[in-house]
Order: C-alpha cells, then sequence, then structure tokens
C-alpha cells in the first residue's frame, strides 16, 4: 500500500460514510482504524494527519459514535502542534466544534470555530510540508469544515464568507468532487438560510435564496457524474441527492416533486437534509391538497430526530413548519393568534441575537489571532532561525530552571563543536555551510531523548542538557549523536565531525562556570583529534588530578 493509495482509499471512504447505512459506517469506521494503524507505524507526518482525520470525521457521521471522536481530536492536536501542521491544525479545531455542537455545547463550538478561523487567516502561504495542490485541498477542507459548524448554528452570514473563501482556496485544483461538495453545501447553506428568512417574514429574499439553491442544484450534475460520491451510473444527481431534489421543490412547489422526495426522504444522510427534504416534501403536499399526509411526514421526521442535535436552527425549522401547517388546518384560528404572535415575536428576537453571534465570533477570531502572533514573536525571541533550535537566550532559561529541579539532577552539561567547519564555508558556501548547519542540529535532536535539550550556543557551537543523566550514561548517548554525525552522507555533512566536552553540572555552580568547564573538555578532545567526546570533573589547576579522559564509552552504561 503506496502512501497515495492510503490517503485515495481515506477519501473514498469518508465520501461513503456520509450516505450509507448505520451497519456499512460502522463497518467504514473499523477500516479507517486498520488504515490509521499502518500510518502511524509508517510515521509520516502529513499522512497520519490525514488518517487522524479521516477516523475522527467517520465517527462524527456516525450515529453514537460522535464521543469516540474526541481522543482521536486530541491526538490530532498535539500531532499536528508538535510537527507544524497549521491546516490541519485548525481542521482539528473545526472538527471539535462539530463535536461540541452534537454535545450542545454552541458556545463552546464558536469559540473553536474562531481558533480555527485564526489559524486559516494567517496560513495564505503553502505549507513546506506539502504539493501546492494538496495544500489547497487541505485549506479548503479545512474551511469547508468551520462552515459546516457555522451552519449548523445558523450564522449565515459568516458561513457564507467562510465557504466562499474554501472555494476560493481550491479554484485552481479542484477536481469533480470538491466542485460537487462545494456545490451541495451552497445548496444546503441558502436552504436553511431561506428558511431562516421566512421565520422573520423576509419572504422575498427567502425566495432568492431558494432560486439560487435550485440553479446550482442544476449545475451539479457534470461534476456529479465524475465525483466520488456514490451514486447510480446514468440517474441525474436530483435524483440521488435529497438536498438538491429539494431545492428545485422549494423553488417550485408543485405534486410533481413529491415522489421523488418520497423516496429520497428515506434515503441515508445527515439529519438536517432529512429536514429540508421533508419541509420540501411537505410544501409540495400540501399544494396537491394532501395537508394530512404533510402533517404525518413533518410529525414523522419530528419524532425521528427527537436526540439529534446536529443542527439546531434547522430543527426549528422543522417545528416551525408543523406549527404554521396545523395553525392553517385548525379551524378556531382566534384562539391561537396570540400564540402566533408571541412566536413571531419571539423569532425576531433570536433573529437579532444572531448579530451578537457573529460579533462574538469576530471577537474571539481576532483575540486568537493576536494572541497567535504573540506566541509567534515570543517563540522567535527564543528560538534560532537557522536551525529552529532554542538559542542562547532560551538555554539560559532552560539551564537556570534545571539547576533549581531537583528532579532534574544529575544534569549533564555539554558544549559541541563542528570540527572542519571552516573548510565548508572557504571551500564550498555560506549557504552550504547553513545547510551543513541544519542538518547536524537535526542529527543532534534525534540521537538525544525526547526531554533532552540541545540549544545553538552560536556559530558552528551547540549545548546539550540531560537531565537526571549521570556523565557515564550522557557520555554514551553524545557518543551516538558523534557517530550518528560522522556517518551522515558526505554531500550532507561535507565531512565535518563533533568534537564534545561534557561536565556535570555541581551545586550552587553558576552557567557561565558549567558552560566554561564544558568548554575546556571540549578543546581537550578537538586535540586529540576530534570526532569524540571528552569528560572533565575538575577544573584545570585545583589539584583533582587528571582534569579530562577522552577514553571510549562502557556499552553496559547506555542512556535510555
Amino acid at each position: 500500500m503506496s502512501d497515495a493509495w492510503l490517503v485515495g482509499r481515506a477519501r473514498e471512504l469518508i465520501a461513503a460514510v456520509q450516505h450509507t447505512d448505520h451497519e456499512e459506517q460502522l463497518d467504514i469506521v473499523r477500516t479507517l482504524d486498520e488504515l490509521l494503524d499502518e500510518t502511524q507505524r509508517r510515521g509520516e507526518p502529513v499522512l497520519v494527519a490525514q488518517l487522524l482525520r479521516a477516523a475522527a470525521l467517520a465517527r462524527l457521521v456516525t450515529r453514537g459514535y460522535a464521543a469516540e471522536a474526541e481522543p482521536l481530536l486530541d491526538e490530532m492536536l498535539a500531532h499536528t502542534r508538535r510537527h507544524g501542521l497549521s491546516l490541519y491544525r485548525a481542521d482539528a479545531h473545526a472538527l471539535r466544534g462539530r463535536r461540541l455542537v452534537l454535545a450542545a455545547q454552541e458556545d463552546a463550538a464558536l469559540t473553536e470555530i474562531a481558533r480555527a478561523l485564526a489559524i486559516l487567516d494567517d496560513s495564505d502561504r503553502p505549507d513546506m510540508h506539502m504539493p501546492r495542490r494538496e495544500w489547497a485541498k487541505t485549506q479548503s477542507s479545512a474551511f469547508i469544515d468551520c462552515w459546516l459548524v457555522l451552519n449548523q448554528l445558523g450564522v449565515y452570514e459568516a458561513a457564507e464568507e467562510v465557504i466562499a473563501r474554501a472555494h476560493q482556496a481550491v479554484r485552481e485544483t479542484a477536481g469533480p468532487h470538491e466542485i460537487t461538495l462545494q456545490l451541495i453545501n451552497r445548496v444546503k447553506m441558502l436552504l436553511g438560510w431561506g428558511l431562516r428568512l421566512e421565520r422573520v417574514d423576509r419572504h422575498r429574499e427567502a425566495a432568492t435564496k431558494f432560486e439560487t439553491a435550485a440553479s446550482m442544484a442544476v449545475a451539479v450534475e457534470a461534476p456529479f457524474a465524475e465525483s466520488l460520491f456514490p451514486r447510480r451510473i446514468g440517474v441525474p444527481a436530483v435524483d440521488q441527492v435529497g438536498v438538491l431534489a429539494a431545492a428545485l421543490a422549494f423553488a417550485g412547489p408543485d405534486p410533481s416533486h413529491v415522489d421523488r422526495l418520497q423516496r429520497l426522504l428515506i434515503e441515508p444522510g445527515y439529519p438536517h437534509e432529512q429536514v429540508i427534504v421533508t419541509i420540501a416534501l411537505a410544501r409540495c403536499l400540501d399544494i396537491a391538497g394532501r395537508r394530512d399526509d404533510a402533517l404525518k411526514a413533518l410529525q414523522a421526521t419530528r419524532s425521528s430526530l427527537d436526540e439529534d442535535n446536529s443542527q439546531p436552527s434547522m430543527r426549528l425549522n422543522l417545528i416551525r413548519e408543523l406549527a404554521r401547517l396545523d395553525f392553517e388546518e385548525n379551524a378556531d384560528r382566534d384562539r391561537l393568534n396570540s400564540v402566533v404572535e408571541y412566536a413571531t415575536v419571539l423569532e425576531m428576537e433570536l433573529w437579532s441575537l444572531r448579530e451578537s453571534q457573529i460579533a462574538t465570533l469576530n471577537t474571539r477570531r481576532e483575540h486568537e489571532r493576536l494572541s497567535a502572533q504573540h506566541g509567534a514573536i515570543s517563540q522567535q525571541a527564543l528560538q534560532d532561525p537557522l536551525t529552529g533550535l532554542p538559542n542562547r537566550r532560551a538555554l539560559d532559561e532552560h539551564l537556570r530552571t534545571l539547576s533549581q529541579s531537583t528532579t532534574a539532577q544529575p544534569l549533564a552539561v555539554a558544549l559541541i563543536d563542528l570540527d572542519g567547519f571552516k573548510g565548508v564555508n572557504d571551500e564550498h558556501s555560506h549557504a552550504e555551510g547553513d545547510d551543513v548547519l541544519r542538518v547536524v542540529a537535526s542529527t543532534l535532536r534525534d540521537a538525544l531523548r525526547g526531554d533532552d535539550i540541545v540549544a545553538r550556543y552560536g556559530g558552528d557551537e551547540f549545548v546539550a542538557l540531560l537531565p537526571g543523566a549521570p556523565v557515564s550514561a550522557a557520555k554514551q548517548a553524545l557518543m551516538r549523536a558523534v557517530n550518528a554525525v560522522s556517518s551522515l552522507p558526505h554531500h550532507l555533512s561535507h565531512g565535518v565531525t563533533l568534537s564534545v566536552g561534557l561536565v556535570s553540572l555541581r551545586p550552587q555552580e553558576r552557567a557561565d562556570q558549567v558552560l566554561a568547564r564544558a568548554d575546556a573538555a571540549m578543546y581537550q578532545a578537538k586535540r586529540g583529534g576530534g570526532d569524540q567526546v571528552a569528560t572533565a570533573n575538575a577544573v584545570p589547576g585545583d589539584g583533582a588530578g587528571p582534569w579530562a579522559e577522552t577514553d571510549p564509552p562502557s556499552l553496559s552504561e547506555e542512556l535510555p
């Protein structure tokens, strides 16, 4: 299984899981878990992020499994932070917002979308981890996941902005499936928006939304025929996708739509799609003089959605449609007029609250963006821009913190210098010298433990802090680093090796003192020919006997 096959298979399964029955959904969840296990064994960061997203999304759309998505989303957030995958991190926040909507935590969901959008606002440049085409698709996917939550919450103005950005991100690289998905999503949004406008008596605006949705339902036919959606070959999209058929019915309700809508109503799909199809069907049945059937259809859908919280605004649309038809059927209207008036006033109040939601979203989005910028500036102040390692300022802070921690004792401190580095700059170029520094920095970081700290001290010098490591064990670890660098291909290292001076921090010793001792030990390693580790346990001239040694390490004292 190639990486490309794994990604393609995951996309096929995600397309299928949203339009199939419950048993098949469970099979898809299990299959995606197997694919995720395989990608985690391979360890390629982008591939792992893609499969974590797929496994979480499959659970979010499978009835009764949404809670199982939570640990996967936690893992996705941690993974994307660790590997700098900003687009997938934004997507993880968006999917968490979707999970919170299902848990009826709407305000918390809005916060997650604000976080996602703040990240996307600062992600206009293609990610170095992926090709431009893949980057554009991933950016569009993250925007769509944000849009889904805003659409669920009925914040349509913000949803419109977000889905337009999704379209802009993918317009140059979109395939038939992406185009189909974009059009169907916009149809769903426009229908929900139109129904919301009707609730505040803005019927002309609602009719415009319905007409636009109907035009898009016709336009989706060509890309749908080549998309990944499960479909019957040769059958028009409006005969297979409920919301497309509903769009035509809302724009021109008449009895001719009834049979198709009744058939599509029982097809698997999202609950909010079922609401849209049911309301469209009820209106067509009502025009056909079958109001009792219309009421039965609305009541049946309402009963089937008793435990569904996926789209609060759409649920209100359903109840309002049921109340409207029931009211018109009731002969004693005078007794109900006060209730209708009260409901209308409440609807207007809810409509005005959407402005508050939009303001809240924008405020939190700006707050998250500024917080991220502040964090980035703080990070840059403590990070070496060439190697990505902590800089000298950060090293001083780490050394001060570890020296005061009892759990970090004994603390091994190593000063590392590159042998032969000057020749790289002299014989090649400073650009190639920079490449060597980056390769060595990465090799050092990989050779040591996860909680060890490697910092760039300046020029071609590095410092490693190994908390909880006695000198003998630290020497083993640093010899691994020495051997790893000397074993690098020549075109990467240009033959540089490491001279390492290793000491153990003494009680009450200052940072400059311990680094001076490590520096002296490092020069002893260089005098011994380099490509080795020299340890020092005493300062020269303090009467403590031989102050440095460069003997090979004992294999019996391996650092875990």
